[in-house]
């Protein structure tokens, strides 16, 4: 079976505005450097023309795939989802703002090859690679939420949050195999078990700009992402993390036409 080596996930919903734009850098990206790689976007359940979007793009680019969740059900699951479907070696997601430019995924690549199993892009190992700040009040609260994240998680990691992160494909398996929350606070979740389950997570700085368009409420999801915390805590106490994680769903190999029309493409 012919597989990629990198997979890349892309979570959206509503995202008619940057989908197209994200699609444009990541598949010319995919093609300058020449990466043997998958395009998976995950459609949340968007009521706008997102998945039409992706669709169209997909009939003219063989390495990009649309999955559509059944229904809203958010952020962490659709991460998921991408990741327990991907046919690659190395998986990695990325936020359709791409806030992250998809070039600096060859940090987190390169942690990996170096011996990570578990690469996770930071925004505040070094300021200065962030090239468009957040307003003051988002950074205040990233950092107090951070802070407690570290406290009640005991996760040793400057940013927990930055929506880039790589794994090696076992890696992947045993965190999103046991994955439970689906929303905004999934990120620590899936650091947390990464640590419980012994792997080596890096920190890598990357090039970051702030979105004006972020659809994260401070408030109401930061309480949501606070009681997810505790929920974590609560898994873990009962041993959900030791259990063993649910199986990939490694797509089938690509037809030979969908194969060679990718091959031609890179």
């Amino acid at each position: 079976m012919d597989h990629p080596r990198y997979t890349i996930v892309i979570p959206a919903y509503n995202e008619t505005a940057r989908i197209e734009r994200a699609l444009v850098s990541v598949s010319g990206c995919i093609r300058q450097r020449g990466w043997d790689a998958e395009v998976l976007v995950v459609d949340d359940g968007s009521t706008d023309d997102t998945a039409v979007l992706v669709e169209g793009w997909a009939r003219r680019h063989p390495e990009v795939r649309l999955i559509r969740n059944e229904r809203n059900r958010g952020k962490g699951y659709s991460v998921r989802n991408g990741m327990l479907r991907a046919a690659g070696d190395i998986l990695m997601f990325t936020d359709a703002d791409l806030s992250s430019p998809i070039e600096e995924a060859e940090r987190l690549f390169a942690a990996i090859a170096e011996g990570a199993d578990v690469a996770i892009g930071s925004r505040w190992l070094t300021g200065k690679r962030i090239v468009h700040k957040q307003p003051l009040y988002r950074r205040v609260f990233g950092r107090c939420f951070n802070a407690l994240t570290r406290t009640i998680m005991r996760l040793p990691f400057a940013d927990t949050q930055c929506g880039f992160k790589a794994f090696r494909r076992e890696a992947a398996h045993q965190v999103f195999g046991l994955q439970r929350i689906e929303r905004w606070g999934f990120d620590p979740e899936i650091l947390f078990i990464a640590m419980q389950r012994g792997l080596r997570v890096t920190e890598v700085p990357v090039t970051w700009g702030h979105d004006e368009r972020s659809r994260i409420s401070y408030l109401r999801d930061g309480m949501q992402m606070l009681m997810e915390l505790v929920f974590v805590r609560w898994n873990a106490l009962r041993g959900r993390y030791r259990r063993e994680p649910v199986e990939f769903i490694r797509e089938p190999a690509m037809t030979d036409q969908r194969k060679s029309a990718r091959h031609t493409a890179l």
